[in-house]
């Protein structure tokens, strides 16, 4: 293990925590030093909401602290049922529930739904706690290229129609800001008998007339079987959502491992959820105010010449390639009071490092012309652009 962690070292590629203070704000402290905030997932600025903080305190007085047990013992506290209502009017579902986590979710609704004689179509660039739930499922994994429908058509037409089958995407994929083609799923998915999975995580709060994601903003709400999604982003809270029909919900409920076995999110989280999820479908202003700057962020580094890996939403990255030269970019941005993070293998391909960059409804377009000129003199410096 300790030569694992040498080699890591020698790649440029081990990590270590970074204290970081007032990170749901525009402008924050990592390691003492005052930096503009392009890192976070506080996409439309709730983390730091006074509503948001409360709902906390209020369900503390009411509940006390902790759940004390998991939902399915003590620990479903009379919250659970309100927060579950408002995401089902929320997201127009059968039936929903709330988990722990994104990784809990995605990890525990894929292997509870299939097993040793299913087939999971995953998309290449998906996030981990995918990547990880295909693997605990034991379920045959065939992944296809990133976003190419063609490739996933042929591995389609390889099973026999009656298998039980899986197709799962995120919506806005994490690390590349690209979005999926949702509506060639759906065509796919009908087509092939298939049911299909979407990770809103990075979409929820942000993309849908509404807020509820892709699905909602392609009319698609209906068509597709499972919807995941998390509090912990745009809805500046913590944990996860799945919701479906009614049989998907009581299945799930019965079947995964994640739910079972593991105490239930505090009373004061719930709380919040409530609360995030009355805020959202209402906040049109700062959906709006987040893609006009994420927007003129992209136009301006896209005309200085810096791969963007397709970017289609507020995750903005960077493609510097080397592991070394990217750590050396976001040390410089850092020292010139820019909180940008290295991301690196395993995270991304080999050789595809990059600067992963978010926008938030917390910034303004000053600080967005301000990042913009000090990204453009480091990439000049390190030979990114010209």
């Amino acid at each position: 293990m300790k030569a694992e962690l040498e080699d890591l070292g020698s790649r440029s590629a081990k990590r270590s925590l970074i204290t970081t203070e007032n990170a749901d704000q525009a402008w924050l402290k990592m390691d003492g030093r005052k930096m503009l905030n392009l890192a976070s997932n506080n996409y439309i600025g709730l983390a730091g909401d006074q509503r948001l903080k409360q709902a906390m305190i209020e369900a503390i007085h009411h509940y006390g602290v902790g759940a004390t047990a998991s939902r399915l013992v003590v620990g479903n506290h009379p919250l659970y049922e309100e927060a579950e209502k408002k995401l089902i009017h929320w997201k127009k579902a059968e039936a929903g529930l709330i988990i722990n986590s994104g990784y809990s979710a995605n990890a525990g609704i894929i292997s509870a739904l299939m097993g040793r004689d299913s087939v999971i179509y995953s998309d290449k660039l998906n996030h981990a706690s995918i990547v990880d739930g295909v693997i605990l499922s034991r379920a045959h994994n065939r992944r296809y290229r990133h976003n190419d429908l063609n490739h996933l058509e042929a591995l389609l037409k390889k099973e026999e129609r009656n298998k039980r089958k899986l197709i799962v995407t995120d919506t806005v994929f994490s690390m590349d800001g690209d979005m999926a083609n949702l509506a060639g799923l759906v065509e796919l998915k009908e087509k092939y008998n298939a049911l299909l999975m979407v990770d809103e995580a990075h979409a929820s709060g942000v993309m849908g007339e509404n807020g509820c994601g892709c699905a909602e903003q392609e009319g698609l709400q209906n068509k597709v079987d499972i919807q995941v999604g998390t509090f912990s982003k745009a809805l500046g809270s913590f944990g996860a959502y799945v919701i479906g029909d009614k049989w998907l919900i009581d299945y799930l409920t019965n079947r995964m491992r994640g739910l079972i076995y593991t105490t239930a999110l505090p009373p004061a989280v719930v709380g919040s959820i409530v609360r995030a999820i009355e805020i959202v479908q209402t906040d049109k202003e700062k959906r709006c105010l987040l893609q006009e700057l994420t927007n003129r962020f992209r136009v301006k580094l896209e005309a200085l010449g810096f791969n963007l890996c397709g970017s289609q939403s507020q995750i903005v990255p960077i493609l510097v390639g080397e592991n070394e030269r990217t750590i050396q970019f976001a040390r410089r941005l850092q020292t010139n009071g820019v909180a940008a993070i290295p991301i690196r293998p395993p995270t991304v391909p080999e050789g595809e490092a990059r600067i992963r960059f978010t926008i938030t409804a917390a910034h303004t377009h000053q600080d967005v012309d301000w990042a913009v000129e000090k990204i453009a003199h480091v990439g000049k410096e390190l030979g990114v652009i010209l």
